[in-house]
C-alpha cells in the first residue's frame, strides 16, 4: 500500500443549476453508491459504536502483547478493519489484528453490542445526507444515469429515508437483502454486482462510488467501469490507500465530480 499522497485540491464552488457531471461519469449508464460515508454522514456513528464495543472487549480479553491493548482508533482502525464490511466480518477482522483468537460466541457478542449501540445513537439524532452527494445525484439523474444505493448495513433504507434521499435511487441492496441472498461481504463484489443487476446494467457500463478500502477493492474486482474513492478523513495516506486498493480517482467531496461546463473534462 502506498505511504504518501498529495492531498486533493479543495472543492470548487459551483453555480446552482449549471452543473453537469464530469465526462468519465457521463460515459457510464449507471452508478452504484455505497451508503455510509458516501451518501449519509453515518460512518461516524458506526465508528463510535465500534469503539465502545471493541474497547470493552479489549478490556475483558486483553491481548498478550501490551502494545496491542491500545484502544480502538475510530479513524484508522475503522478504515482498515471494519469500514464497508458486515458486522461479523468487521469484528473478526479487527480482533484478529490484535492477535485475539476468541470463540465465535464472543465475536458475535461484540458485533451484537455494536449493533445495539449504533441503533441507540441513530434513534437519538438520525443522520443527514452529504450536500455534495445530493448535488451529484441530482445531476446524474438529469443526465439519465440510473442510480443504486448499496450497503452492508441493515439500516440503509432507514438512513436514506431519514435523510430524505431514498426516492432519488432506482434500486437499493442493503444488508438485509444481502443476507437473504447469501451474498459474500466486501471486498467480494457481489453486493455491487447485485445492485447493477437490479438496474439492468453490466458492470462494464457501471461506476461504483465508495469510501471504504474494502469497497473500492470490491469495485475493482467486479470489473466496474469506474471506481471512485471518497476520502472523508483527508488523512496523510488515506487518499493513496484508496488508490492502492483500486480507486481510479479520489475526491474529498462528490461535488468535485461536477462540471459547470466551462472546463469540460477530457475523457
Amino acid at each position: 500500500m502506498p505511504h504518501s499522497t498529495t492531498p486533493p485540491a479543495p472543492s470548487p464552488s459551483y453555480r446552482s443549476g449549471c452543473e453537469s457531471v464530469i465526462a468519465a461519469l457521463r460515459a457510464v449508464e449507471a452508478v452504484v453508491f455505497d451508503t455510509d460515508g458516501v451518501i449519509t454522514d453515518s460512518a461516524r456513528l458506526h465508528a463510535a459504536a465500534w469503539k465502545t464495543a471493541f474497547d470493552v472487549c479489549l478490556r475483558d480479553h486483553p491481548p498478550a502483547d501490551p502494545e496491542l491493548r491500545r484502544p480502538f482508533d475510530p479513524r484508522d482502525d475503522y478504515l482498515l478493519y471494519v469500514d464497508g464490511k458486515s458486522r461479523m466480518d468487521g469484528a473478526a477482522s479487527f480482533l484478529d489484528s490484535r492477535g485475539l483468537r476468541l470463540p465465535e460466541a464472543i465475536v458475535q457478542a461484540v458485533a451484537a453490542s455494536k449493533e445495539q449501540l449504533f441503533t441507540e445513537r441513530l434513534r437519538e439524532g438520525g443522520v443527514d445526507a452529504y450536500p455534495g452527494t445530493v448535488k451529484l445525484v441530482h445531476a446524474l439523474r438529469q443526465e439519465g444515469i440510473l442510480l443504486a444505493a448499496a450497503s452492508a448495513s441493515r439500516h440503509a433504507r432507514e438512513l436514506l429515508a431519514g435523510a430524505g434521499v431514498l426516492d432519488l435511487f432506482d434500486a437499493l441492496v442493503d444488508g438485509g437483502e444481502s443476507a437473504r441472498l447469501g451474498l459474500p461481504g466486501k471486498p467480494d463484489p457481489a453486493l455491487f454486482l447485485e445492485a447493477a443487476r437490479r438496474l439492468g446494467t453490466p458492470a462494464a457500463r457501471t461506476a461504483v462510488v465508495e469510501d471504504a478500502l474494502a469497497g473500492v477493492e470490491a469495485g475493482r474486482r467486479g470489473g466496474f467501469a469506474l471506481v471512485i474513492g471518497v476520502d472523508r478523513t483527508a488523512g496523510r495516506d488515506s487518499g493513496a490507500a484508496l488508490l492502492g486498493h483500486g480507486a481510479d480517482l479520489v475526491v474529498r467531496d462528490l461535488a468535485d465530480l461536477l462540471d459547470d461546463g466551462a472546463d469540460d473534462e477530457k475523457g
